[in-house]
């Protein structure tokens, strides 16, 4: 017989933020901004003159820098211009657009006109992004492949900014990255609903664990734009601490981008680390502090953690003096749940770390008692459901607690490990 067996968080040096338990159950951070655009704002007049977006390599070979004010004001532009084409609150904007600067102002635009932004991964077949598309009920499509520039013009009016948000709003629907390569119907299609409490709650955790410094973070970030993970867990993390997002689309000019544009902090998957080791090899970037691996819940079992230990072994030759930090996570939690830091020590095969920030853990199943089971997580930053799919979200929840589908072993200090 299953049984549900809580592991309440305790006390590790990534859970010193304010956090304090709502009568729900929930672990939530109590100071947070009312929305996700005051909180982008805000950092926009702090650190208006400083580069917000670099694009190394885009369209054409082109290269684009935008500082804070620049990117601000080029969004707020776009909401105009959706605006005037009738998308307000509420409304569903679907960005579907190769990643690179313009993606980032085309999000940004989508989130500062009050409509919900809709996450339309990069070279999605065209039959499943048509069902992403359905399924979300989008008011307007902010497509990319125009001819010259590489892009279809963005709308384009006065500029807007839609404050009127609360903490309880959805501000993004994300589609499961898990689920929707492998759809065969429209059936299968997770829409993730992150309202702004789960976005903030996320940055916030993610600035508390990774300690990010706020005197110039240049990060990086090779993670898909249109997932959790590079989106919620890298992208606007670094835009809360006034720093520098780099993307460099070409993968033969990550290298010399690291030195040029003396990064400091780089993101990606360990499948993408792993394709990127021989354009890296011979390299040795001293400058880079800090190495970021994000997964997702699919790959929390799936990849090989041979693998895995070989592709951090060739990062430290890479990246000596860098801090390596494992991130894995459900798009269900915002891309976020646990963390694993490299202290220089050899850890297990197995491990996958603690959680952070207000990320609680659970098991379940008939060995629940004994530290084996389905992982199940709660906290701010996970989703309060899916959608326009009730039963699926009453099958993934019991109470407060998200059903993973991923089975781990929790030891005695809290650590969790992919089951044997």
């Amino acid at each position: 017989m299953s049984q549900l067996v809580e592991y309440p968080q305790t006390r590790n040096a990534w859970s010193g933020n304010p956090l304090a338990r709502g009568a729900d159950g929930i672990l939530r951070y109590g100071n947070l901004n009312p929305a996700l655009t005051e909180l982008l704002d805000v950092q926009v007049h702090a650190f208006s003159t400083r580069e917000a977006v670099v694009e190394i390599g885009g369209p054409s070979g082109h290269e684009t820098r935008l500082t804070y004010r620049q990117l601000w004001h080029s969004a707020s532009r776009i909401a105009g211009g959706l605006q005037e084409h009738g998308i307000g609150y509420g409304d569903r904007v679907a960005v579907r657009i190769p990643v690179g600067a313009r993606w980032v102002q085309a999000f940004l635009g989508a989130l500062l006109s009050g409509a919900v932004p809709v996450l339309v991964p990069d070279g999605l077949p065209d039959a499943l992004a048509t069902q992403v598309l359905s399924d979300s009920s989008a008011d307007f499509v902010l497509d990319g492949g125009g001819p010259a520039a590489g892009y279809s013009d963005m709308p384009d009016g006065a500029a807007y900014i839609d404050d009127g948000a609360s903490l309880g709003e959805l501000a993004l629907l994300c589609y499961t990255s898990g689920v929707v390569p492998q759809c065969a119907s429209p059936s299968g299609l997770k829409g993730v609903e992150l309202t702004n409490e789960n976005l903030l709650s996320a940055v916030r955790s993610m600035v508390g664990a990774l300690d990010l410094p706020t005197d110039g973070l240049r990060n990086l970030l090779l993670l898909p734009l249109a997932h959790a993970s590079g989106c919620v867990d890298q992208m606007l993390p670094t835009f809360a601490v006034g720093g520098t997002v780099v993307l460099s689309p070409d993968p033969a000019l990550i290298a010399e981008t690291i030195v040029s544009e003396c990064v400091d902090t780089v993101s990606a998957t360990p499948r993408i680390f792993a394709g990127l080791l021989p354009d890296l090899a011979g390299l040795c970037a001293e400058g880079v502090r800090q190495v970021c691996s994000a997964g997702h819940r699919t790959e929390l079992a799936a990849t090989d953690p041979v693998t895995r230990e070989v592709v951090t072994a060739a990062l430290h030759e890479v990246f000596p003096l860098a801090r390596q930090w494992s991130v894995w996570g459900a798009t269900e939690t915002s891309g976020i749940g646990l963390a694993l830091a490299d202290c220089g020590e050899p850890h297990h095969r197995d491990l996958l770390g603690l959680p952070f920030g207000g990320t609680e853990l659970a098991l379940w199943g008939p060995r629940a008692g004994s530290g084996h089971g389905e992982l199940l997580c709660r906290g701010p930053n996970v989703t309060r459901g899916y959608w326009n799919d009730p039963q699926t979200t009453e099958s993934r929840f019991t109470g407060s607690w998200f059903h993973t589908g991923n089975q781990v072993d929790i030891d005695q200090d809290g650590l969790v490990h992919t089951a044997e």
